[in-house]
């Protein structure tokens, strides 16, 4: 048990009778080398997940603040771009300066939620969640260039 984080990137791919052809996705889904019984023709959303954290509560205090209006509800939460590199602006902050980590980006208790400390592990979920970021918005520059429609979703559980 324990505080588990998703930060997840929607692609809405139906495909809808009066979309032109070239706009239309294709989908191949095998099990054991074998198509499988799920309809393709039915599928409207396809989700990735773009980072996954376990216990980086400072993370996820920031999205319940910043995001999902201070309720934390093991919901999910549509996060826009804007919000995604607002997060990442502050993540570099503290990661430059750590004596900044508990005004930034405090730690939060909560059931099984890890430790509080400023210490090596909050500073790797700080890395791991730039890196992450870093690659997410650079996806979603890309998927711009296609037209497709996607949105960030966050949700977490414990």
């Amino acid at each position: 048990m324990g505080l588990d984080m998703f930060l997840n990137k929607k692609y809405y791919v139906q495909n809808w009778e009066h979309n032109p052809k070239d706009r239309h996705f294709s989908y191949e889904i095998r099990q054991g080398g074998k198509p499988s019984t799920i309809p393709t023709e039915k599928i409207k959303e396809i989700v990735c997940e773009e980072i996954y954290w376990r216990k980086a509560n400072a993370i996820h205090s920031w999205f319940v603040k910043n995001c999902q209006d201070g309720v934390d509800d093991c919901g999910y939460y549509d996060v826009d771009i804007e919000q995604l590199e607002q997060l990442l602006s502050t993540v570099k902050q503290v990661l430059d300066d750590h004596s900044k980590a508990s005004e930034l980006l405090p730690s939060q208790e909560g059931f099984f939620f890890g430790g509080t400390e400023y210490d090596e592990y909050y500073f790797k979920d700080l890395e791991h969640t730039k890196d992450g970021l870093e690659q997410a918005i650079k996806r979603n520059k890309q998927d711009g260039k296609s037209e497709t429609i996607s949105w960030f979703q966050y949700h977490s559980s414990w």
